[in-house]
């Protein structure tokens, strides 16, 4: 009877198992075939031309890189250059040298805002041959919203909003180091008037041909990582040349004329460094790794060079200064500027030594020889420096000298190149500045009077005085 049971029972389960698994095997053919359904009914739904891929959205970690760059470039400015410049002035002129400062900058980018980025960067080239000059299509920074973006080096972008940010700190601190050269005796109102007309003829053009797709120089393969041929040369050469037409000061050079606070110089000097990390890694527009090594070339570019000046200091049978450090650090910054992402480490340190050594020899036995005021050095350490920085780009981008350039590269079709760009940007800048300078001459006048000159330009300027 059990054995009975047993074999009824087992005939009922194998029944009941296959039973089931032909169920399952229904159902799984069901679902299957209610997928391939809806499947095909979903291609079915999809336009002919297929979808095209999602927009690239900004990095968040990159945009809050460069939105720091950006403030650190800032800061550069005001308050680091500021006091820079300002206590390499007699006191009688500190608040003026930092107020054309200020107000330069403060200028700089209201008008980039309106006219400067479209000119420079806009989405539209111009015509023909001016496109390779200037570009248009964003007055009003009209085609920027808060969904716009910026490409880089990479398939990454940045919001657009931080990108012309970021180039607005650039033109604002390239028409301040101008007025290094011409410190001290230039009128406050054809400060301003000069400044507008020459970002719009010198600045936003040398920045397009550098910078943008399309540029006559960027199309040439010039490197310029961060501003050497944009910035430091176009205002060193500018600073020259308005300090000729502006005359020398009254007194120079048989008066001695020594900077008032080099307490102030050097606090300004370190402002400068500091921020210039975000003027040079920035530049990158990500970070990354290529950041990281324009990060480690300003550090080392620019210690390299402020040894190097005292050296060359102590070796012409003077002291080691602080003057000479601060100058030595000026000069390393402005090399490696161009060459920041564009060199190892090694090369950069060798790039700010033989920069340093050339900008001393440019302050101290070549402006006494041509017998130019350049007040302050702007062309002395910015364009000489920035010269240097530029053409010796070409020799560091080898991959035989550690830095970043492929098997490919050819150094001397590369030096050649950046000698090009050198000479494009002197003779724009140096033409660009006497069309400037004789407009304002014209129009107000460029130099403040004797009499306001001998009392001083706070005083004179601004009605007030930097100490009391």
């Amino acid at each position: 009877m059990i054995r009975k049971l047993a074999c009824g029972v087992g005939a009922l389960g194998a029944s009941m198992f296959a039973a089931t698994a032909a169920w399952a095997q229904e159902a799984t053919e069901a679902v299957a075939g209610a997928t391939a359904a809806a499947t095909e009914a979903a291609v079915a739904a999809v336009p002919a031309p297929v979808a095209e891929a999602a927009a690239a959205v900004p990095n968040p970690g990159n945009n809050a890189w460069m939105m720091t760059s950006t403030v650190l470039v800032l800061l550069m400015i005001l308050p680091g250059l500021a006091l820079f410049y300002g206590g390499l002035t007699r006191s009688k002129n500190m608040l003026s040298t930092m107020t054309q400062i200020g107000a330069t900058a403060a200028l700089a980018m209201v008008i980039w805002v309106v006219w400067g980025y479209s000119t420079a960067f806009g989405p539209t080239p111009m015509e023909g041959f001016l496109g390779k000059f200037l570009s248009s299509g964003s007055l009003f920074l009209s085609s920027v919203s808060p969904d716009t973006t910026a490409a880089t080096f990479s398939d990454e972008v940045i919001s657009e909003y931080v990108f012309v940010s970021f180039q607005m700190t650039f033109a604002a601190i390239t028409a301040a180091l101008v007025l290094g050269a011409t410190a001290e005796r230039m009128k406050f109102g054809a400060t301003l008037l000069f400044t507008a007309i020459w970002l719009t003829i010198v600045y936003f053009p040398i920045a397009h041909m550098v910078w943008a797709g399309g540029g006559l120089l960027f199309d040439m393969g010039a490197l310029d990582f961060a501003g050497g041929t944009v910035v430091h040369i176009n205002a060193g050469v500018s600073g020259l040349v308005l300090a000729y037409l502006l005359g020398k000061r009254k007194g120079y050079p048989t008066e001695p004329m020594p900077p008032h606070s080099m307490t102030l110089t050097m606090v300004g000097t370190g402002l400068l460094w500091v921020g210039w990390f975000g003027f040079n890694a920035g530049s990158e527009l990500e970070a990354d790794g290529t950041a990281g090594l324009a990060m480690i070339n300003t550090f080392v570019a620019t210690a390299a060079a402020a040894l190097a000046w005292m050296v060359v200091e102590k070796l012409a049978g003077h002291k080691a200064s602080s003057l000479g450090f601060c100058s030595g650090v000026i000069a390393g910054l402005v090399a490696i500027t161009p060459a920041a992402g564009n060199s190892g480490p090694m090369g950069a340190l060798v790039l700010g030594v033989v920069a340093s050594v050339v900008c001393y020899f440019a302050v101290a036995k070549l402006k006494p020889a041509l017998g130019y005021d350049d007040s302050l050095d702007a062309f002395g350490i910015h364009g000489i420096g920035g010269i240097v920085g530029a053409i010796g780009t070409g020799v560091v981008y080898s991959p035989a000298l550690g830095g970043p350039g492929g098997d490919d590269f050819v150094m001397s079709s590369q030096v050649v190149t950046q000698i090009i760009a050198v000479a494009v940007a002197i003779c724009w800048a140096a033409i660009g500045t006497l069309i400037a300078g004789f407009i304002v001459k014209m129009v107000v006048g460029l130099r403040v009077s004797p009499e306001v000159e001998v009392e001083g330009l706070d005083i004179g300027e601004h009605g007030e005085r930097a100490y009391n």
